[in-house]
């Protein structure tokens, strides 16, 4: 089983779900929860409670919140390489959920933007080849971790790795334009984006024709397309594969369900799976997520499972 490295972002997510309409200038009431976020650190967890051996880093506050998300990490069993910034409080995102499940989401990413090359040159042991990186792209359109983010590709090439890279978001994304994005990443592996991170970078509003377009800088890309599923495409295939969404009943909370998916992904995709049979283990676990608040898997299953 391929060892995965995820570098990337940590946060605190202070989730409110709206039980109404929201009453602006006014009060609505809701239910607020706080819980481990952070899309590389979500991606980590994921994957641990997947039995995969994943060691994540990144850079936390010296706050109560910092120990808590490392403790968490460490409780779903990832081999947390966590720098302690003594400046910056660890990162925090307000998620915003309407009454329908819609999100919004406002971030401050804390000691994730101070994320330096020199973080990543004190986990080189983790960089090696038959171990795979996946880089959250977060990290790249975050100005204040570009550097070490840029960095850990460079020491991934150099020690043979295979990389995947996700998109971020979307907003952040089209802020910071397509053309760096694309020119950063080039030479990775895989691609993971959502439609909208997928029209951003090719001008594509299909997802099918932008996966096409994102084939010449990626040797293989897979678009996330919500309710519509997944797809996954490659150079010489005359149709991208196309795999259907899992129902699920009621969406509790769809924070994190992309980054489960991409855990879900990886592992089949690693060992050689049909893309098919990949996207549907993405797919199942994106499914899960939406099924409970928060962006990781519930303690309270980790904890089932050791039993």
């Amino acid at each position: 089983m391929t060892r995965v490295v995820v570098v990337g972002d940590l946060m605190t997510d202070t989730v409110a779900r709206a039980a109404f309409p929201l009453a602006k200038g006014s009060d609505t009431p809701a239910a607020v929860t706080i819980h481990g976020g952070g899309s590389g650190a979500n991606v980590a967890a994921w994957l641990a409670v997947e039995g995969i051996d994943v060691a994540f880093v990144g850079r936390r506050g010296s706050d109560i919140a910092g120990r808590n998300r490392d403790m968490e990490l460490m409780g779903y069993g990832v081999d947390a390489r966590l720098v302690m910034d003594g400046e910056r409080p660890t990162g925090t995102c307000v998620v915003m959920v309407t009454h329908k499940g819609d999100r919004t989401l406002l971030s401050d990413p804390g000691a994730n933007a101070a994320l330096l090359p020199e973080d990543i040159e004190r986990c080189k042991d983790l960089f090696s080849q038959g171990t795979h990186l996946h880089l959250s792209g977060y990290s790249l359109i975050n100005e204040g971790s570009r550097k070490a983010a840029i960095h850990t590709l460079d020491l991934a090439r150099k020690a043979q790795m295979s990389v995947s890279v996700d998109g971020g978001s979307s907003s952040p994304l089209k802020r910071m334009g397509a053309e760096p994005f694309l020119e950063w990443t080039q030479g990775a592996r895989l691609l993971v984006v959502n439609a909208k991170e997928a029209e951003i970078l090719t001008g594509r509003d299909s997802p099918e024709q932008a996966a096409k377009v994102l084939t010449a800088w990626y040797p293989q890309v897979v678009i996330k397309a919500g309710a519509d599923g997944a797809l996954w495409y490659t150079n010489g295939r005359p149709e991208p594969v196309t795999v259907a969404a899992e129902p699920v009943e009621k969406v509790a909370d769809g924070t994190g369900a992309g980054d489960a998916f991409v855990a879900g992904f990886i592992p089949p995709w690693l060992d050689g799976k049909q893309p098919a049979d990949a996207l549907t283990a993405g797919c199942r676990l994106a499914a899960q997520a939406m099924q409970h608040l928060g962006a990781r898997p519930s303690l309270d299953v980790v904890d089932n499972q050791i039993k």
